[in-house]
This record gives C-alpha cells, sequence and structure tokens, in this order.
C-alpha cells in the first residue's frame, strides 16, 4: 500500500476531500520525521513506537585494502509495534 492508498481509503472513510487528508497524511509523517531528527521519540499508544536507537561504533573491514576501517557511532530510526498492532497482524482481525 501506497501513501496515495491510504489517502484514497481515509477519503472514503471519512467523507473529506483528498486534498485536506493528503495535507494531514503528510503534515502527520514530516512531524514523526523532524520529532526524531531532534533525538525524541514517537509513542502512539495502540500502534506503536518510532524510537530513535544508537548503534555503537565498531570496527569494520576493508575487504579490498585488506585494512580495518572505524565505523563511528549512528542513530537510527526504528519502529517497534504495540502488542494491539502484532495481535491484529497474526490474527487478521480484531483482538477481543
Amino acid at each position: 500500500m501506497r501513501k496515495a492508498d491510504i489517502v484514497n481509503r481515509i477519503t472514503e472513510k471519512t467523507g473529506l476531500e483528498k486534498v485536506d487528508v493528503m495535507v494531514v497524511v503528510e503534515a502527520f509523517c514530516k512531524e514523526i520525521k523532524e520529532t526524531m531528527a531532534e533525538g525524541n521519540n514517537v509513542y502512539l499508544r495502540g500502534f506503536g513506537s518510532f524510537v530513535v536507537k544508537t548503534r555503537k561504533k565498531k570496527i569494520g573491514r576493508n575487504i579490498k585494502k585488506n585494512i580495518a576501517v572505524e565505523i563511528p557511532e549512528q542513530k537510527m530510526p526504528s519502529f517497534k509495534p504495540a502488542q494491539l498492532f502484532i495481535d491484529r497482524v497474526k490474527n487478521g482481525k480484531k483482538p477481543k
């Protein structure tokens, strides 16, 4: 499913204009990106958590030159679904 498909479904369910729904979806995505870029996490109860994880620095290898290379610490976005979300996907229907 693409963003356009999500907009179409929300439009059908709510009766709002496509343009308005697109603005809201874009603003939602942008807000999550900006919040995570600042190093903060986003928690959506019943859906999941968008968290910033830190990968520790490590030593890698350049195989062609056969030398060790230090890979610096990196911040990576991650998503952890809520248990309700996991159950819904596993069962294919609403959990009891």
